[in-house]
């Protein structure tokens, strides 16, 4: 009898098991952001980004991450200090935060130097023991470091009195100890494109979290694989980050222009620091957005909320599908 019911039948059957079909499975996942360079977690930005998120995935628990509760220290400490310090300070901190350290896990979303101190928490304590980022997002991000120090805008002295310091010595103990920017910057053979070996010797977090010293970080590589997605961002215009493919772990010769993808180097060739095995299930995407650096709109930041930050929905057909098996199985 059962097996002779009409489909709009098995549609009704269906809807008394599951109904509606488009619920979420569960809450949306905090998510925690990081800023860049010059700004401060208590921006007016931030806070329609955060405004943003709530109203694409209402419930969303979104944490701005802080060096320092006073705004403008915290703005100050994206110049000044070091990196792995900071690092460390907000994997405590959000360890200690009562609902990003209960949560089944966060997503994460780092803006221009943000999105890679973000890989690097992920990177450093993340893991099965640590804090479980789901999804990342980074944008205008310095992945592969920078070749050239941003231009400050004209007013901005504390920007132009920091970088006065970092072209004077970038590899001075000092410097790559308290100025953040140099802390990324990436030099190379302008013939072979490979680091230099000051690079190599000196670099207090990038040359680390990119695993390009000889003995590698095996827990880099386990940490970021397992994201279930990674996703990187670069402004077509950008002129600020240079260069602009770094966005995308590419290497680029500022001469000739060449540029070399990710997939065709060896930090992702023998997997240095997990993002093969994260493209191999799917999960390491590059997007570009249009405009300079940070021009962001209020679409594309929709589109990431609602595609890699909503959370999971059942699907309409599968639960059909689903149900209509048990209907049969009775």
């Amino acid at each position: 009898m059962l097996r002779s019911l009409s489909l709009s039948t098995l549609l009704i059957s269906a809807s008394v098991f599951a109904s509606p079909f488009s619920k979420p499975s569960g809450d949306p996942l905090p998510l925690i952001i990081w800023h860049g360079l010059g700004d401060n977690y208590a921006a007016d930005g931030l806070a329609e980004v955060a405004s943003l998120a709530e109203e694409v995935n209402p419930g969303t628990y979104v944490y701005m991450i802080r060096l320092d509760e006073d705004a403008s220290s915290d703005r100050t400490a994206t110049f000044l200090g070091n990196v792995t310090e900071q690092i460390a300070s907000v994997c405590t901190a959000i360890a200690a935060d009562p609902i990003l350290s209960s949560a089944p896990g966060v997503n994460a979303l780092g803006f221009s130097q943000g999105g890679q101190f973000l890989r690097g928490l992920i990177q450093r304590c993340g893991g099965d023991n640590g804090i479980k980022v789901k999804n990342l997002v980074t944008f205008g991000s310095q992945h592969n470091g920078i070749a050239r120090y941003q231009i400050c805008k004209p007013s901005d002295w504390l920007c132009k009195g920091y970088i006065g310091l970092l072209k004077a010595n970038t590899w001075g103990a000092w410097v790559q100890g308290h100025l953040v920017p140099a802390q990324y910057f990436k030099a190379v053979d302008e013939e072979t494109g490979e680091p230099t070996e000051a690079y190599l010797e000196s670099s207090n977090f990038l040359a680390d979290i990119n695993n390009e010293r000889v003995l590698k970080n095996v827990t880099y590589a386990q940490n970021l694989a397992q994201l279930d997605n990674f996703v990187m961002y670069v402004f077509e215009n950008d002129t600020t980050v240079v260069p602009k493919e770094s966005g995308w772990f590419a290497q680029t010769n500022l001469t000739s222009g060449d540029v070399v993808e990710l997939r065709d180097r060896q930090v992702y060739k023998e997997d240095w620091i997990g993002l093969k095995k994260l493209d191999k299930k799917g999960g390491l995407h590059f997007k570009t957005t249009e405009g300079e650096h940070m021009r962001l709109g209020e679409k594309v930041l929709k589109e990431v909320f609602t595609e890699w930050f909503a959370p999971p929905k059942e699907s309409w057909k599968q639960t059909v599908e689903d149900v209509v098996q048990e209907v049969m199985e009775l």
